[in-house]
């Protein structure tokens, strides 16, 4: 039966950083992730949207924006260190305008636009959120803009916990609780960590009064149950929670780092930044002690060919190619409508899913193109965006399934997370989690020291959990510093746990390890308790 309706482009945008955060040092290299993350997606994406908001133009969005990053983000420490990174960039750009001026003239309006965004960053971080950008979010959300969502509570990959109820209720639980203290309501929906999805997982989020969360493209036709509107509709879990797969073919267009948009030869190089092309004397000042070059942001090339051969980056060839680019997907959306519809029952609801930062971070462009897709979508006849929640309340008879275990790394299950590199690491952490629900069951509602010991404890395993660390080890990318931090947490939660094997308190320990580790400030321990969720959930 062909719909009258239009069809549906449901955007889930994830922002996630792993938790850095390190007050022992003066300065540290990973902070610089999320810093690169609010100056180049967080502040240029609230931005757009206020604009778009101002304008009237009608947009609704899905943003999943992680526990551990709200922490960081609301953290005064890194607050105040991500003011001394805009000043030292704002420093840099007018540096550079200085020498552009006289050493190379065709690129200043791309140093002036630059320059420009560092301007537009120190009055929106200061003036307009006070150095808190979780209020820019929170109002969007307020004025029906944005839907809210939560991730697991250190993005772990979940699957890979499945025989560790506790581990996996942790996460879940936390992330809400987190969700509920930075933004006074609750979450909307649950991004699974990697699109990780395992049967019996939807309980977990029952639990918690989560409607829907997002799967891998292939989780639905891989079924036991034949799925009967595809990837076009959602599905309800046995449970009553809804799941929405990602469209491959959509999202590819964007995505993809062979044939996606991002690769267009016209679009700005991710890699070339002065921060590695000037000379040593010229960028010290900007980069990390003892020498380390790191990016700086100010990038002059063109993609231009996959050689070293590249052309300087040209703003209006880029921005006509961005409204070539926007043009282009929601032609493909209705073309693909077209081939579809007359086979389903309903319009077609399309789920694409991504991680913000690769919008305005690595795609430099992004930002732009993911407006030109609003303001497109806003006079389209034939397709409108609308948050997975909204479809759900619209059309809530959906075709009951249990999806197949998947993810969206390659190859569509777990091997990203568990090959030759990193898989060593597993044996460690589930040991720590059968020994933090130990510790929960032989000393259960401790008070005052013992409690924050044995909380403190918890922090660790969670931490140790995060899925960062085996993704960094797999892509080899800051190996040291993820291998570092996997073996940091299981040897402090160690701590803990040799400590209350012989019923003490390292009290000097503790204090220090409290200070770095501020997230979870209302966590307890006895969430470990693996008796009590096995019994509340059967498992």
């Amino acid at each position: 039966m062909k719909p009258s309706a239009k069809s549906s482009i449901g955007f889930i945008l994830n922002a996630h950083m792993p938790f850095v955060r390190h007050p022992e040092y003066p300065k540290f290299l990973e902070e610089d992730w999320l810093f690169e993350a609010i100056s180049e997606t967080y502040l240029p994406l609230l931005r757009m949207l206020k604009k778009l908001r101002e304008e009237e133009i009608p947009f609704k969005l899905t943003m999943s924006i992680s526990p551990t990053l709200c922490t960081m983000l609301a953290d005064p420490i890194l607050q105040g260190r991500f003011t001394n990174y805009l000043r030292l960039h704002q420093e840099l750009g007018e540096k550079e305008v200085v020498r552009c001026s006289t050493e190379n003239p065709p690129i200043l309006p791309l140093v002036h636009r630059y320059l420009d965004q560092i301007k537009d960053n120190v009055k929106d971080y200061f003036e307009l959120y006070q150095c808190n950008i979780l209020s820019g979010f929170r109002d969007l959300e307020e004025s029906g803009h944005l839907d809210l969502i939560t991730t697991a509570a250190t993005h772990a990959f979940l699957p890979l916990y499945s025989e560790y109820p506790a581990a996996v209720n942790a996460q879940v639980e936390l992330a809400v609780q987190s969700h509920i203290n930075f933004f006074k309501r609750r979450p909307k929906g649950f991004w699974l960590p990697e699109c990780g999805y395992y049967p019996g997982l939807e309980e977990y989020l029952k639990g918690e009064e989560l409607p829907f969360f997002q799967l891998g493209a292939q989780a639905l036709a891989l079924s036991e149950t034949p799925v009967k509107r595809g990837n076009y509709a959602p599905i309800v879990t046995p449970n009553g929670v809804y799941g929405f797969a990602r469209d491959f073919h959509l999202t590819n267009l964007v995505w993809s780092n062979v044939e996606g948009y991002p690769c267009d030869p016209v679009y700005r190089e991710f890699y070339r930044d002065i921060g590695y092309d000037l000379p040593l004397e010229y960028i010290a000042p900007y980069i990390h002690e003892p020498e380390v070059r790191v990016f700086t942001g100010f990038k002059y090339f063109a993609i231009t060919n996959k050689g070293n051969d590249k052309q300087y980056y040209n703003i209006e060839a880029a921005n006509k190619r961005v409204k070539e680019h926007a043009q282009n997907f929601l032609y493909e959306v209705a073309k693909k409508t077209e081939k579809i519809e007359n086979y389903l029952d309903r319009s077609p609801f399309y789920t694409l899913a991504f991680d913000t930062e690769l919008f305005g971070h690595w795609w430099y462009e992004g930002i732009d193109w993911l407006e030109e897709v609003i303001r497109l979508a806003a006079v389209s006849e034939k397709t409108t965006l609308q948050t997975q929640l909204a479809y759900t309340i619209k059309y809530p008879d959906a075709q009951e399934l249990t999806p197949a275990f998947s993810s969206w790394g390659e190859g569509g299950y777990a091997d990203v997370w568990t090959d030759g590199a990193n898989v060593w690491s597993y044996r460690h952490i589930h040991k720590a989690i059968e020994r933090i629900e130990e510790l929960a069951i032989r000393f259960p509602h401790q008070t005052s020291l013992k409690q924050r010991f044995l909380n403190q404890a918890a922090r660790e395993v969670l931490l140790a959990m995060a899925s960062d660390w085996p993704f960094i080890i797999h892509n080899g990318t800051s190996t040291n510093y993820a291998k570092k931090r996997l073996l940091d947490h299981l040897k402090n939660f160690n701590v803990v746990y040799e400590h209350m094997c012989k019923n003490a308190v390292n009290t000097e320990w503790l204090v220090k390890s409290e200070k770095r580790d501020n997230i979870f400030p209302d966590i307890d321990y006895n969430i470990f308790d693996a008796d009590s969720i096995r019994n509340r959930y059967n498992a």
